[in-house]
């Protein structure tokens, strides 16, 4: 039986965000405000880059490497990233130089919504959907300004600079990125396909490649898929089923194994979502 390939076996679902939310991811809400803040950030198995964006423009992060092995989830990855930049609310430099001083009147004339729109926003900087969706639909995206050298402008850390994407099969290979080192990785709904593709070998192996790219004390984010859901992937292909046969560890088995490869205890933040889609958010330090 010849295989399809358009069969997501790796998790790249193609519209996987049209079912999950698109401008404020809720597993991101589980977590400490700082945890991201001036950090290094590694997005495993990204797809089209929602939640590696909102980590780079909204949580204060230094540099954000998302990373899927689809490349054509990449590169809309790489398009979304231009959305987001051309949604967000101008700066206070950018008004001036662009529009006059009195557009920056006005702007620090806005109604007392806004004001309060910013208050209850936990996360620093300039609003992320300011502009409505429909802008960009009708009028095209916005430019990416030029990126300023490392080093001569505080604007080479922020967003839309400090967010890459790139294509790899990083369990076997890695990414550039990984020699400097991470504060923070982020693995959100992966842990099932490298477990059905790799078996119990490659999910080790994935666990024991996360530990070695943290910095000391780095954390880890992991949202486990449960071992009922294995039973619907497994049928996508006669490889997942085979793989899947001799699998002898379980997400249960998870806290155990992270903490034999060097991290702490397991601390749980909570789940989140609806549906098939409601799983548990988990963090670990690095020893």
């Amino acid at each position: 039986m010849s295989q399809d390939a358009s069969l997501p076996i790796f998790g790249n679902y193609h519209g996987y965000y049209s079912k999950r939310p698109v401008v404020r991811d809720p597993r991101l809400a589980l977590l400490p405000h700082h945890v991201f803040k001036d950090a290094r950030v590694l997005d495993i198995g990204c797809n089209e880059g929602y939640v590696t964006c909102e980590i780079a423009q909204s949580w204060g992060a230094k540099r954000v490497v998302g990373v899927d092995i689809d490349d054509t989830l990449i590169r809309a990855a790489w398009k979304h990233r231009r959305a987001v930049w051309s949604q967000q609310e101008p700066s206070d430099a950018t008004e001036q130089t662009n529009n006059g001083t009195d557009n920056v009147s006005r702007k620090r004339a806005r109604d007392e919504d806004e004001r309060v729109v910013r208050v209850t926003n936990s996360k620093s900087g300039p609003v992320p959907d300011y502009f409505p969706v429909s802008c960009e639909h009708m009028f095209g995206p916005l430019p990416i300004p030029f990126r300023p050298v490392q080093g001569t402008s505080s604007d080479s850390d922020k967003f839309p600079h400090n967010v890459v994407f790139q294509t790899a099969d990083w369990v076997s290979s890695g990414v550039t990125d990984d020699q400097a080192k991470y504060n923070v990785v982020v693995a959100f709904s992966i842990t099932k396909w490298i477990h059905l593709n790799g078996g119990d070998e490659g999910l080790m192996k994935f666990f024991q490649r996360v530990h070695s790219v943290l910095e000391a004390d780095g954390i880890f984010i992991l949202e486990p898929q449960e071992w009922e859901t294995y039973a619907k992937a497994k049928r996508m292909s006669v490889k997942l089923k085979e793989t899947s046969q001799n699998l002898k560890l379980k997400p249960a088995d998870f806290p155990r194994l992270l903490h034999d490869v060097g991290f702490g205890e397991v601390e749980h933040l909570g789940s989140t979502g609806e549906g098939g889609f409601r799983r548990a958010v988990d963090l670990y330090r690095k020893l």
